[in-house]
């Protein structure tokens, strides 16, 4: 089974404000969450060698159960080890991924039926991305009319965010809709700049400059 790498976070990916609105207050929580972002910010932009981003994610999944097991209702942890499975399966790409981008669905629809709103919607960025990122059935679950619907979900929670406006552009993008894909891309390199997360900022805005350049090449042939 081949799945594109995913931008998660991508994704999906996701990538995610530390702190939106309606969220927890809990500070053990939100300094685990603080921990599984920017770890996953290193490994994602500053590892290059597959094996070594593999290893990391896998001891930061190890992380995020742990948080878990103390923290089984929070969204917010539920949305990021649901990033990192989904990040974990865009590395690896082969049979095992299945079970993983299952697993990062699971976590992403818990964390929306405990609070929708948690890190400014971003289980719906996370969701919508893995739907239009991961094979359809019978391999897998994919939906481009899901992933459609979950990124306006996104949107309509954080219209201005970096993150729901660049995944939806890119799902635009994918669908050879490149005028409507330029003007969420813009719009994502207009975003506030989030000081508690430099390196997810800076990556980010470094894959809308080249899917923009794609754009652009498309456009002159």
């Amino acid at each position: 089974m081949k799945l594109k790498p995913l931008i998660l976070f991508c994704a999906l990916a996701v990538l995610l404000p530390m702190i939106g609105h309606a969220e927890t207050t809990n500070g053990a929580v939100m300094d685990g969450v603080s921990h599984l972002q920017t770890e996953w910010a290193r490994i994602k932009y500053d590892l290059s060698d597959k094996d070594q981003q593999v290893e990391a994610l896998h001891q930061l999944e190890a992380d995020g159960a742990e948080l878990l097991v103390r923290f089984p209702e929070s969204p917010e942890l539920q949305i990021w080890q649901g990033i990192l499975l989904s990040t974990d399966a865009g590395i690896d790409r082969g049979i095992s991924a299945l079970g993983k981008v299952r697993d990062a669905r699971e976590m992403f629809e818990k964390a929306i039926k405990t609070n929708p709103d948690a890190l400014d919607g971003s289980a719906y960025t996370s969701l919508g991305s893995l739907y239009y990122q991961v094979p359809s059935w019978p391999l897998a679950f994919g939906s481009d009319t899901k992933a459609e619907e979950f990124l306006k979900k996104a949107l309509a929670v954080n219209p201005d965010g970096i993150d729901p406006n660049y995944f939806y552009g890119d799902f635009l993008l994918q669908q050879d809709r490149s005028s409507e894909a330029r003007t969420y891309f813009e719009k994502a390199l207009k975003a506030p700049d989030r000081p508690s997360r430099p390196r997810a900022d800076a990556g980010r805005r470094a894959e809308i400059a080249r899917a923009l350049n794609e754009i652009a090449r498309k456009s002159a042939k």
